[in-house]
């Protein structure tokens, strides 16, 4: 699960629409553009049209399916900005997966270390399972010894996204990391 609270500024490119739940509750949709930097609440949808810049503070869930990432954004609130405001999206990610192979001890410009490291969160899809990858920066903090790969995490930290040869590049600078470990009294695990 890849889940992040999030404050995204971007232009609105189709006019909302009202659609209902499964469970029948209405809600609104729109499509909302923002520049992604390259390294290579419930309100009338006739307020929100094409071209109107906007700013809203929401949960994001991260969704990966075939060779494309989904962003769904459920927004708290919405307001209205100055159309010469900056594109950002900035925010704090929630991440529970597990940790792949390699796990890398760097220095930075400062000779100050760091542990970086990926790892990935599991979507269920028809028959099968499709996975995000999220890469970990770890400053400020000792690697602990349990971080290995294959090991099943838990992290909280500042959510970053790039763009590299076309496709997203997810980021987390590290706050909170812990070692997910299985409630014995669950016995699907």
């Amino acid at each position: 699960m890849i889940k992040c609270n999030v404050t995204v500024c971007g232009i609105i490119n189709r006019d909302a629409t009202t659609r209902t739940n499964k469970e029948g509750k209405p809600f609104f949709t729109f499509p909302l553009q923002i520049m992604v930097p390259a390294t290579d609440g419930q309100e009338e949808a006739s307020c929100y049209r094409k071209g109107s810049r906007v700013e809203i503070d929401g949960t994001m869930y991260l969704k990966h399916r075939g060779d494309r990432t989904y962003f769904n954004l459920f927004a708290n609130e919405i307001r209205d900005v100055a159309a010469d405001a900056a594109n950002t999206l900035k925010g704090e990610m929630v991440f529970c997966g597990k940790v792949g192979k390699n796990i890398e001890e760097k220095k930075d410009k400062k000779d100050q270390s760091y542990t970086m490291f990926s790892a990935f969160s599991p979507g269920t899809v028809a028959d099968g399972f499709e996975y995000q990858w999220v890469r970990f920066f770890c400053f400020n903090r000792q690697r602990e010894e349990w971080l290995q790969p294959g090991v099943k995490i838990d992290a909280k930290g500042e959510m970053g996204l790039t763009v590299h040869n076309g496709k997203p590049n997810v980021s987390c600078r590290v706050e909170e990391l812990t070692q997910c470990v299985a409630d014995s009294s669950n016995s699907n695990q």
